[in-house]
């Protein structure tokens, strides 16, 4: 049987640290599970004219995270935090082929970042520093390493998370400092930190249009891998 392709964006440097020219960048685990769930792990240059050319030869995209954040412009906002970091051309990118994924009805999953601006493709806008917005936060920018959990979230029944997953609380590792705020209403708000922070959406217009805050990819939980198998096997629907 012929193995879904995935698309996984890349991350983008300036020189320095591995070359003095700009570099892409991606996390092996990234790569790693989506092998270890059967699928074909493509990875993804930014080229926002050549998106749709992307989504033609794609069965699924993984929209990955990272230490940068969508323009505030994107979702109406009239400021700008002191924290917010972007990397536009990447952005215009996972925007472009994101939607095009959309708009073939092909499978998207947002991580972390990529959740973000998946709220934001979906009509959403998002808190620009939790610190700043959220009444006692946790710590969403955990201290102890990803591969541990940072705390739970709870799942909402009768949503795509929740019949992947089948509980309705996991523990979840945590890397961000802003999140999902006000949702449209194509958005399923999907789960809860317990601060009240926004950690997971989906769309149902879509066979698969999900988004998580935290990086399944880590596999800190038995709910990680369903997450990651659940979207492989819609993947294989196109393959």
């Amino acid at each position: 049987m012929k193995k879904p392709i995935i698309g996984i964006t890349l991350d983008s440097e300036d020189p320095g640290s591995y070359s003095n020219m700009p570099w892409y960048a991606l996390r092996q685990n990234y790569a790693d599970v989506v092998t270890q769930s059967g699928g074909l792990p493509m990875a993804l240059p930014h080229e926002p004219e050549l998106a749709g050319q992307y989504a033609s030869l794609l069965d699924g995209l993984v929209v990955t995270g990272g230490a940068f954040d969508v323009d505030p412009a994107m979702f109406g906002a009239h400021s700008r935090h002191d924290t917010v970091v972007t990397k536009d051309r990447r952005t215009a990118f996972e925007k472009a082929v994101a939607e095009a994924m959309l708009e073939m009805d092909k499978p998207v999953l947002g991580i972390c970042g990529g959740q973000q601006l998946l709220h934001v493709i979906l009509g959403g806008t998002l808190i620009q520093h939790i610190p700043d917005e959220v009444d006692r936060p946790l710590a969403h920018e955990q201290p102890n390493p990803r591969t541990e959990a940072g705390h739970d979230v709870s799942i909402q029944e009768g949503t795509l998370l929740h019949r992947i997953v089948g509980r309705t609380t996991i523990p979840v590792n945590s890397a961000h400092h802003q999140a999902a705020k006000d949702a449209s209403d194509n958005i399923t708000i999907n789960a809860y930190a317990e601060d009240g922070v926004i950690e997971g959406i989906e769309d149902s217009r879509y066979r698969f249009c999900l988004g998580v805050q935290w990086h399944p990819e880590y596999l800190i939980s038995d709910g990680d891998r369903k997450i990651l198998d659940a979207f492989i096997e819609a993947a294989s629907q196109n393959s």
